[in-house]
């Protein structure tokens, strides 16, 4: 049912032609490398080469009784060609594979075709994109025509573009599915297709990045300045009960933790590149310690919600929150300490696909990045994960007592879910977006994840006065008074 292929070679060109019956049984597999070009797939090229996977209903969807098959591979460097005006990204291995099958334009696949681009470990930073070349994209650069690089077709139904010709490419119907030792694409249409690289971060868009992180790093630290002030003076001025008293002494540490944080990154960007080695290592240091204690408040906050308003119990520790500053302040150390033993911290240097320096930074160096997924991705991940259980427990008991009618009056349990929402939403949920910067809509993550954390300052500020300011002789605004208030028997008329 499958007839042996022919293959013709030119410079930068390689294609094989196979005749294929209209009665296979079998999705239709070959291999192609940007050296030996597309052949058939043998069981040694399986691990090594590209694979191109024909699904059947192709074939039987047809109506001639056999049909011939163009795999065409080109090296666009050394034809000139499937250039975009502007085009930034790289295409990978300079290699673009082209299929057509008879002599219609087949597209609206149900099974859609697969091509997997074998390639090494690609870059820290650099994303894949599964793209096609479109002719109708794009304008025709001046003196269109068959200019130098122009390339004849080797096979009439398989048309190349030439130089100066319009066109683009494009991702529609495209999905890409990265991977360590390659790229598979799953496109539901025939036509040429290739891997583009795209950096996540461009020299303009880390450059942007870091003045708008500059700027809301300085805002944040007056904000957070403020912030400790309130929480001092409403402290001082109104008479809270120890517990009240507690909860302002770790929204001070927090705000403390992101105030440290903001200084030391100020101090990251305004002195990298510029200081020496040892000095790099110890501002990497402070940077990621800062890091660290900021999530490990955050994680203290957690815990003492979950204590309050889930176990409802007061705190009668001796020195309970010196214990809790311990761990705070304390933990974080023994971290950073380990992590500049075995030498993690130094220049780490952000680059383009160019491998040209975009960026510099003191931090966790490139040869240790398995501390930073530890250290930090893994860390906060878990504390994320508990924020957000405890979030979803105090919502629901807030939603539980207003339907049974135990809050009445000035007992407003949407305070609760305010606490909640502010110490999650506002710190948990912003830093959680780290986690959506890998991938195509990297870029735009960034913007979000720059401003939001940038603005923490603000929103702690606005949030803590609105909580916890009195209005009244009593204090709605403190946590436990919510809590003691909304679990008390409702008293009889």
């Amino acid at each position: 049912l499958l007839q042996s292929g022919r293959h013709s070679w030119l410079a930068g060109l390689k294609t094989l032609l196979l005749n294929v019956s209209r009665a296979v049984t079998r999705d239709v597999l070959i291999a192609f490398s940007p050296t030996a070009g597309p052949s058939r797939l043998s069981t040694a090229e399986k691990e090594k080469a590209g694979k191109i996977h024909l699904p059947r209903e192709i074939f039987q969807s047809l109506s001639s009784q056999t049909v011939s098959v163009v795999v065409t591979v080109l090296n666009i460097q050394q034809l000139g060609i499937f250039k975009e005006v502007n085009q930034t990204a790289q295409v990978l291995d300079n290699t673009v594979v082209g299929i057509t099958v008879g002599e219609s334009s087949i597209s609206g696949l149900q099974d859609p075709v697969q091509l997997t681009f074998a390639h090494r470990q690609l870059p820290h930073g650099v994303t894949p994109h599964c793209v096609f070349w479109d002719p109708s994209k794009g304008t025709p650069l001046s003196g269109a025509g068959l200019g130098t690089g122009a390339v004849p077709s080797t096979h009439s139904h398989l048309p190349v573009p030439v130089a100066g010709q319009a066109g683009g490419w494009n991702s529609s119907g495209c999905v890409t599915q990265p991977g360590d030792k390659g790229t598979v694409c799953s496109c539901d249409h025939l036509t040429f297709f290739t891997i583009l690289l795209k950096p996540a971060l461009d020299g303009s868009s880390a450059k942007a990045l870091m003045a708008v992180a500059t700027a809301g790093c300085g805002v944040a630290m007056a904000f957070s300045i403020f912030t400790i002030a309130f929480c001092i003076f409403i402290r001082c001025r109104f008479r809270f009960e120890e517990t009240v008293r507690i909860n302002l002494g770790l929204h001070v540490n927090l705000v403390g933790s992101l105030f440290l944080l903001n200084l030391a990154f100020l101090l990251n960007s305004g002195l990298s590149g510029r200081t020496h080695p040892r000095t790099c290592k110890v501002l990497g240091g402070l940077t990621h310690y800062s890091l660290l204690c900021c999530f490990t408040w955050t994680a203290l906050e957690g815990c003492q919600l979950y204590l309050l308003f889930v176990k409802v119990l007061g705190i009668y520790i001796h020195h309970y929150l010196a214990k809790l500053c311990l761990i705070g302040w304390g933990f974080p150390v023994l971290v950073v300490g380990v992590a500049g033993v075995i030498g993690s911290y130094g220049e780490y240097n952000i680059q383009n696909m160019d491998h040209q320096v975009i960026a510099h930074l003191c931090w966790i160096t490139s040869k240790h990045l398995l501390v930073h997924y530890i250290t930090n991705c893994g860390y906060f991940g878990l504390i994320f994960l508990f924020n957000m259980a405890v979030f979803a427990v105090v919502t629901q008991k807030s939603c539980s007592l207003q339907g049974t009618g135990a809050v009445q009056g000035h007992r407003k349990p949407w305070k609760v879910a305010l606490v909640a929402a502010g110490l999650f939403c506002m710190l948990g949920a912003t830093w959680a977006l780290a986690f959506l910067t890998y991938g195509i809509s990297s870029t735009p993550v960034f913007y979000l994840f720059t401003v939001l954390n940038s603005l923490q300052g603000i929103f702690i500020f606005i949030w803590l006065v609105v909580l916890y300011y009195p209005k009244t002789k009593e204090t709605t605004g403190s946590l436990s008074y919510i809590i003691r208030d909304m679990t008390k028997p409702p008293q009889p008329p």
